[in-house]
């Protein structure tokens, strides 16, 4: 299965004062961790899911990907600022730090936050819930390790965050 490694969230969260809703993940991915920015695993579908509920193209360069969110009016950021992992393993997670929110929380007008995933979810209770007072709201993650749902499935079901742009 591999090693523990110590990670430590090295990437800025993308929002501004336009925000409306906070997505977030529970740490970056290896691939993501490369990159230095968020979902960037070519099979993670989250791109596509957002530009499919949107109704726009789906970005692909880092830039493009940032102005998109900032556009849609999204705050994308995770629940983890630092913690032990092996890989990209969300149930191998231990000793965690949690993000500051409040960063993004004082400085937008937040209506809903979401978990990409149940583990981002958990993670979320378990660290930031009794900080922010804040319910989340569980969506379908966007990982391939999601298989048994499939892109349209993920699009319906991602919908809701539309309620709140």
């Amino acid at each position: 299965m591999g090693e523990y490694q110590h990670i430590v969230h090295t990437f800025e969260p993308v929002f501004d004062e336009h925000s409306r809703i906070l997505i977030l993940g529970s740490l970056p991915s290896v691939k993501s961790r490369e990159q230095g920015f968020y979902y960037g695993h070519a099979q993670n579908r989250f791109w596509k899911v957002t530009a499919g509920v949107l109704d726009m193209p789906v970005p692909c360069r880092l830039t493009e990907k940032e102005r998109f969110l900032l556009d849609a009016r999204i705050a994308v950021w995770d629940v983890i600022a630092e913690c032990d992992i092996i890989g990209s393993s969300d149930a191998s997670i231990k000793n965690v730090t949690p993000t500051d929110l409040k960063r993004v929380l004082d400085n937008c007008d937040i209506k809903a936050i979401f978990a990409n995933g149940t583990a981002a979810a958990k993670l979320y209770c378990k660290y930031q819930r009794p900080i922010t007072g804040k319910d989340i709201v569980t969506l379908p993650s966007t990982s391939p390790a999601n298989a048994a749902y499939s892109l349209q499935r993920l699009v319906g079901e991602w919908q809701i965050i539309k309620n709140y742009l």
